[in-house]
């Protein structure tokens, strides 16, 4: 039987209208799991961890597989006899959820239940997805691609829209924007619990092996952190001033220090439900991750809130590439403790719009990964793996990851 652990929930945080939703999932996955038991090894997650990764995401864009059910199952067939194990599919991404949402209606309206592309063709995908990924043995952890960023180039979309007091700040007051991406505050806590209100419904929804955050979650540009209540809680907090500089030392590690403490909860809210679920993260490579996006993945580790690490590798020269590789592995070692069993991956680009990385790129990266005791990968992303990249999947089956070897 699953462990629970109801009584650590953070209800504390959520909203009035969605703690009753919440709980009553809770209670329906309660109520179920003891009239159908399962049998759940103690070390099953260890066991499952211990095995080499080679994953790879699935997006909605620049990639039609999600679109319909008979691409999708064609994909993982093809994904699964090439020796792959494991699928992330996007789940979250530009203020929509690509399955229907009820925290989504209630929160901003029933036109926004799920994405209007997804809800014309009447198609949950990632029901799809997991259909299909469980005959073949597939793991499927669902992948909340954006985050914290409400969205991309529309002057905070939706959501600001109709929750303006969620909005990051930067130094001028403007809604904080970066590389065309607006963000939400990730140190609000309304923020906060709406992000895990999306993923407690996943959990308590799909049968899934566990949830994925990335470089948007946890995450915030450094330069925000000057909304009215993110400035009041760092006066309160540690009796001074906001600084000028957004990047002043004190000031960026409080900061991440707010988002490691969201890492935590994640963690627990997660276990609460399911303590076999993996928590993955794909965090930016540090420290890089926390200079630009207040992400300090080694307090992660050391905090223990994550069972799966998959930096994001993403260079197009191989010399860059083993560099970077060689200080994460490096980053991870100091900072995950000598019994932790994080397993770490290496996440590869194999293509960018029109730019690939092709075989005589890959099979370096996973020499390289070997040679530093890395035993995993993830692609980014999957139409990378086909003939846009001179079939890199049929390579990768032969030479790396066939099941016959």
């Amino acid at each position: 039987m699953i462990e629970l652990r109801i009584a650590t929930f953070t209800f504390s945080l959520l909203r009035p209208t969605l703690t009753g939703l919440v709980l009553s999932l809770c209670i329906v996955w309660l109520l179920s799991s003891c009239t159908n038991p399962t049998t759940s090894k103690k070390d099953g997650l260890e066991q499952q961890l211990s095995q080499p990764l080679r994953g790879v995401w699935l997006t909605n864009i620049d990639s039609d597989i999600l679109f319909d059910s008979q691409k999708t199952k064609e994909a993982l067939t093809k994904i699964k006899k090439a020796g792959f194990n494991t699928v992330y599919p996007v789940v979250w991404n530009d203020g929509y959820t690509l399955h229907p949402s009820e925290i989504m209606a209630q929160t901003f309206g029933e036109e926004f239940r799920q994405d209007t592309v997804f809800r014309s063709l009447e198609l949950d995908p990632l029901q799809n997805v997991i259909d299909h990924a469980k005959p073949l043995g597939l793991v499927v952890i669902p992948w909340f691609e954006f985050g914290f960023s409400s969205s991309y180039q529309q002057d905070g979309g939706h959501i600001l829209a109709a929750k303006p007091e969620w909005a990051a700040r930067d130094r001028q007051g403007n809604i904080l924007t970066k590389n065309g991406f607006e963000w939400m505050n990730a140190i609000h806590p309304e923020v906060q619990a709406f992000l895990l209100d999306l993923v407690m419904e996943v959990m308590l929804n799909y049968e899934v092996a566990g949830i994925q955050g990335d470089d948007r979650l946890p995450a915030m540009p450094s330069e925000g952190g000057y909304s009215s209540y993110t400035q009041e809680l760092y006066e309160m907090q540690t009796g001074l001033n906001v600084p000028d500089n957004p990047k002043e030392t004190k000031f960026l590690d409080w900061k991440a220090d707010q988002l490691s403490l969201f890492a935590v909860q994640l963690f627990e809210t997660v276990k609460s439900l399911n303590t076999d679920a993996i928590v993955s993260m794909a965090p930016s490579v540090y420290p890089w991750s926390k200079e630009q996006y207040l992400q300090d993945w080694p307090q992660w580790l050391a905090d223990g809130s994550l069972d799966e690490l998959i930096p994001q590798n993403y260079r197009w020269d191989i010399e860059s590439y083993e560099l970077t590789l060689e200080e994460l592995v490096n980053s991870y070692k100091a900072a995950k403790g000598p019994n932790s069993s994080v397993r770490f991956a290496s996440g590869i680009i194999i293509k960018a719009g029109d730019r690939f990385n092709d075989y005589s790129y890959v099979k370096e990266a996973i020499r390289i990964n070997r040679k530093n005791g890395v035993q995993g990968e993830v692609y980014f992303f999957y139409e990378g793996l086909f003939e846009q990249n001179s079939f890199l999947i049929d390579s990768l089956a032969t030479h790396h990851y066939s099941l016959t070897q």
